[in-house]
């Protein structure tokens, strides 16, 4: 059966799960890399076009809208007692020096730059970064120096894109293993007198993720954020695991 094949079985079928303990550990390991990567398909592709769309609208907004503004000593001054918020493409470029927006009000924001008091923050598919100025101590940054920066990382996101796909990809199934790893030790706490062992369990946990990761894949490609996230995802992939299980033969009592 071919990977595509498996992942279309394993949103629906626990008795298909339960046949996969049999397989190839290679052939398992090569399913989670291939379930990572389109879990972070949404995230990718909103990343690469909110920093595109980002590009462009701070440029724009430096060189036309935004007020004079210095980076100095970890804090941002500018000409402006009130925050100042531009919309540009679906881009959102908020100046505030006066400490008026925190890191929370940014959170339903949608793709946003944010110059805030003591920090520069950035907004893409629901997922708040900032970063404090502290950490560009001794450094003197006005728009200028921005405009310069912004065109610096125009000319680079042929390279900073696939990098920070990277990035995701390998941190992200770096958690996909852990949490496999996981359940299959709670799998045996879930097997009773059904003669499964942690490695075949460890295949069945895999195939069990896949039914809660194309769920919140599809949550995060329509930027919807769901509540309790990490327990739900707990609490079906167990449940799936469970039903997979309850599909292996118990053993035949010897008479």
């Amino acid at each position: 059966m071919n990977i595509f094949k498996q992942f279309y079985k394993s949103i629906y079928s626990p008795r298909d799960i339960a046949l996969f303990r049999f397989q190839g550990i290679g052939k398992t390991i090569l399913y989670v890399f291939f379930l990572t990567f389109i879990s972070i398909l949404p995230s990718i592709i909103y990343f690469s076009t909110a920093l595109t769309e980002g590009i462009d609208a701070a440029k724009s907004f430096i060189k036309e809208e935004a007020p004079a503004f210095s980076i100095k000593n970890g804090q941002l001054t500018a000409k402006t007692n009130v925050p100042v918020t531009i919309n540009k493409d679906n881009f959102t470029i908020i100046i505030d020096p006066t400490g008026a927006i925190s890191e929370d009000d940014l959170a339903n924001d949608g793709n946003t730059f944010a110059l805030l008091k003591n920090g520069f923050a950035f907004v893409s598919a629901g997922r708040v970064d900032t970063y404090p100025y502290s950490m560009m101590e001794g450094i003197h940054i006005t728009n200028s120096d921005l405009l310069h920066f912004v065109n610096t990382i125009g000319e680079m996101k042929g390279i900073i894109i696939p990098v920070v796909a990277l990035f995701i990809y390998l941190f992200s199934s770096a958690a996909s293993f852990i949490e496999i790893s996981v359940l299959a030790f709670i799998g045996l706490a879930l097997k009773g007198n059904r003669k499964l062992n942690y490695r075949q369990l460890w295949r069945m946990a895999a195939y069990s993720e896949t039914l809660p990761t194309l769920f919140f894949t599809i949550m995060t490609a329509i930027q919807t954020v769901v509540p309790i996230s990490f327990l739900i995802n707990w609490f079906v992939v167990i449940i799936v695991l469970f039903l997979a299980i309850k599909e292996v033969p118990k053993p035949k009592n010897a008479n």
